[in-house]
């Protein structure tokens, strides 16, 4: 774990960020005091091609039904598939 100051971080973020997505957990300082921390995130499975095609055409097929109003959109596009 490395640590860098929030002007060093500033400065090179997407070079942290590089860092992070390849494992490695990067604590940003203030004043030498850890303030936050840049780690890889927990992602979901990757889904087939087939599967991702599918889940599309549900969600275009619903949209057909009409206007809906852009919470109805959000809920669709984040809603859990699984639950």
């Amino acid at each position: 774990m490395s640590a860098y100051s929030i002007a060093d971080a500033k400065a090179d973020l997407p070079r942290l960020i590089n860092r992070a997505i390849a494992g490695e957990a990067v604590v940003i300082t203030r004043h030498g005091k850890p303030v936050a921390e840049i780690r890889p995130c927990v992602s979901a499975p990757p889904v087939s091609r087939s599967e991702f095609l599918a889940g599309m055409a549900s969600r275009r097929s619903v949209l057909r039904g009409g206007p809906i109003t852009s919470v109805e959109l959000l809920n669709l596009i984040y809603d859990d598939p699984a639950a």
